[in-house]
């Protein structure tokens, strides 16, 4: 009973999450170009958001009739899988957790990799050279970046000594991991901007190149649901990155639920920063980033924090 509640708590979080993230951004962004941005629409835009998800529930789907069409309705519906799975595992506070898996972090990666092959699924199905080309970068981004992040988070188990991110969390009470482990952060968080194909890692939706890349070929709630679970990855990169590195829901006078959100929307803000800030990469500077630079320096802080836990 209590993963059925707290199932329903996550999908509802999941979508009022993506309508303000929606908001935030577009705040964010008219700030940083010296104008207004949403402000019609309820006070302070705050109602922007859902008229445009009004609009996208009302219009037409369309299906493009030279599509493979068990692949092509896949792929919306997969790409949400992962999303929901995640917030099953991630401690808002002491006591709000839908279950504490003592393998927690691993069921999170594990699960991520269905976006990639949700997303290789809408490509293929799609039966569009753009999308086609949008899926096959994202695949490779994420093969290359899906190392250093995955690597980037073992010092902080081997510190730790545990899977759960829970006891990650506890484990920081003195101190937070991101003072022991500030190249893992910064290598995690990079990773962390690239699997979510925010900018300026955004290649696979480049619209410059590909129209959308490769939701291309979908509109009304069939794009709604690759725009609801790109904004909610975004939140969980962050929240993961918050509990790992920033001591989770742990802090001074605030309850602790409000501690972990503040972190979290922190960081969903640096990332919202980065993309209205930075220009887009070349593809090639995308993979050799990664296979270069960021893979050799997981594995020598992996070497050095070994070395000094042994010793």
């Amino acid at each position: 009973m209590k993963t059925v509640v707290g199932l329903v708590a996550v999908l509802l979080f999941v979508v009022f999450n993506a309508l303000f993230l929606t908001w935030l951004e577009r705040k964010v962004a008219g700030r940083m170009q010296r104008r207004i941005g949403p402000q019609e629409v309820g006070p302070f835009g705050l109602l922007q958001p859902i008229a445009d998800a009004l609009k996208l529930l009302g219009k037409e789907i369309i299906t493009p009739g030279c599509v493979e069409k068990s692949l092509y309705w896949l792929a919306p519906t997969m790409i949400f899988i992962p999303v929901l799975i995640s917030f099953i595992v991630i401690p808002f506070d002491a006591t709000l957790q839908v279950r504490d898996i003592n393998a927690g972090i691993l069921v999170i990666l594990a699960f991520s990799s269905l976006s990639v092959l949700s997303i290789l699924i809408a490509g293929w199905g799609s039966n569009n050279k753009y999308a086609l080309i949008g899926s096959i970068r994202s695949v490779a981004q994420n093969v290359a970046y899906e190392i250093p992040l995955l690597l980037s988070l073992l010092p902080i188990v081997m510190m730790a000594n545990s899977l759960s991110l829970k006891e990650i969390v506890v484990a920081q009470k003195g101190l937070w991991f991101v003072f022991y482990q500030p190249v893992a952060f910064l290598v995690y968080f990079i990773a962390g901007v690239a699997e979510t194909n925010r900018t300026p890692f955004d290649l696979p939706e480049a619209e410059s190149e590909l129209v959308a890349g490769y939701h291309t070929e979908y509109s009304g709630m069939r794009f709604a649901l690759f725009f609801l679970a790109e904004y909610t990855n975004i939140f969980i990169v962050s929240a993961i990155a918050a509990t790992f590195f920033l001591g989770g829901y742990q802090g001074p006078v605030l309850p602790g639920i409000v501690w972990f959100f503040l972190k979290s929307y922190f960081l969903v803000f640096v990332i919202i920063w980065l993309r209205w800030t930075y220009p887009r990469v070349r593809f090639d500077q995308l993979l050799n980033f990664s296979w270069k630079v960021l893979i050799p320096l997981t594995f020598i802080n992996l070497l050095i924090t070994g070395g000094l836990l042994k010793l």
